[in-house]
């Protein structure tokens, strides 16, 4: 068995994710400790109480999805060591926001920086004052998206590739809107305006790379062990200086999810679990690499599943 630890990305949140694995798990709830003592507000009552309205706003919703991320892996590295294994992944990777959690995984941050690094990706985000938004195309494929998006001129890109047939698409308002249609008219089933605050992934938000840049000198840098697989290149990462410019990039460039998965099952992994809140990636995953084991760790009857299937599995392997 050869596993990927994978960490869930915005929009996977959701009011009293990470309570019950908290009140379980004294890992998982060490986490949301240490955030709620970092930081000026609580992000263990809002993460476990809401509101909604200001949970979803990105300043609070990027620090919220670290830290249940961050506990989700911490509740699975605990219960495994109590039944004397080990977690021991090949490869990590996060989808956007996720990167960061994955970063946590692998000792290049610390939690603690790593969390006052997303507070500022979130502030920086939200601040950034370019109008324009995001929206999910479902059913095509990027080729046939990129070929609408190209006709559509410099106002609009493929800003996340998820899956077949799921296919974000990011610019202004205008261009989106002027898409839709010809998108439906290629074969898209629906085009699906996002909640988020900007173009997200485009050009248009390098500044906020920029001053992301600038704020990672405030942190420790570690090499990463194991590899992370970068979203912008697709490829695994283990050097810190090379880390921190893919970053910076990030917030400006397309989150190759798909290719991701592909090299990382290209690579030998057989299975994947999903640390947050919800099943956003393992969605995806099934999607990309069917013939692939997703598990989830968001609660604890998924962390029993998860630890047991991995038990079970290397038993198999060992027998």
């Amino acid at each position: 068995m050869s596993l990927a630890l994978v960490f869930s990305p915005q929009g996977s949140q959701a009011v009293g994710m990470g309570l019950a694995l908290a009140n379980d798990s004294p890992g998982a709830r060490a986490v949301f400790e240490a955030a709620d003592a970092a930081l000026a507000w609580s992000v263990s009552d809002l993460a476990w109480h809401g509101p909604e309205d200001e949970l979803n706003d990105t300043r609070q919703t990027q620090p919220c999805l670290l830290t249940t991320s961050v506990a989700c892996l911490r509740a699975l590295e605990e219960e495994m060591a109590a039944r004397g294994e080990r977690v021991a992944p090949a490869f990590v990777a996060g989808h956007s926001v996720g990167e960061y959690a994955a970063l946590v995984a692998a000792g290049v941050l610390a939690f603690e920086d790593a969390l006052r690094l997303v507070v500022r990706r979130g502030e920086l985000m939200a601040d950034a004052g370019v109008a324009g938004g995001m929206a999910a195309v479902i059913g095509l494929d990027r080729t046939a998206v990129a070929e609408v998006v190209e006709s559509a001129g410099n106002d609009l890109v493929v800003a996340n590739d998820n899956a077949p047939g799921q296919v974000v698409i990011s610019g202004s308002e205008e261009a989106l809107a002027a898409a839709a249609e010809p998108l439906r008219a290629a074969g898209a089933r629906r085009v699906i305006p996002l909640n988020v605050s900007g173009p997200f992934h485009t050009l248009v938000m390098s500044a906020v790379g920029s001053s992301l840049a600038e704020a990672f000198e405030e942190a420790r840098w570690h090499d990463a062990d194991p590899p992370m697989f970068s979203n912008v290149t697709a490829e695994p990462v283990r050097d810190a200086g090379e880390i921190r410019g893919l970053l910076a990039r990030q917030v400006s460039s397309p989150v190759e999810w798909v290719a991701s998965v592909r090299r990382m099952v290209a690579a030998g992994v057989d299975t994947f679990i999903e640390c947050g809140p919800a099943l956003a990636l393992t969605g995806m995953i099934k999607r990309i690499a069917p013939q692939a084991r997703t598990l989830n760790v968001a609660d604890p009857a998924s962390l029993e599943d998860a630890v047991e299937a991995l038990i079970g599995a290397r038993a198999k392997v060992s027998a």
